[in-house]
């Protein structure tokens, strides 16, 4: 998988290329969907880079086994990420491993 495929997924629910972070919101990771969006003028990042981020979050989203889940969820979700309210989806990290880990710390 490759960060692409999560760029033409979020456009094919939301209409445009959102910004996705990982956060730890607690003892919680979660992926946020952020209201801001690549074919915004005022995006702060380039497409390069928006597509190196993605590629990244896809990473780790695979090396912990939970892309399948994240994409079922965003295909599931009635939200939609709108000004100061991101689309938050948690990731089940039990049993991932070391690699969990530096997240959970």
């Amino acid at each position: 998988m490759r960060g692409s495929e999560l760029q033409a997924l979020l456009r094919e629910k939301w209409g445009c290329s959102y910004d996705v972070q990982l956060r730890r919101l607690g003892g919680r990771v979660v992926l946020l969907v952020m209201w801001r969006y690549l074919e915004q003028p005022s995006f702060p990042l380039t497409e390069v880079e928006y597509l190196a981020r993605l590629e990244s979050v896809m990473a780790h989203l695979q090396a912990w086994g939970v892309w399948e889940t994240v994409r079922r969820e965003i295909e599931a979700t009635r939200q939609k990420p709108r000004i100061g309210k991101a689309v938050a989806i948690p990731l089940n990290l039990q049993g991932v491993g070391e690699r969990a880990c530096e997240w959970l710390l």
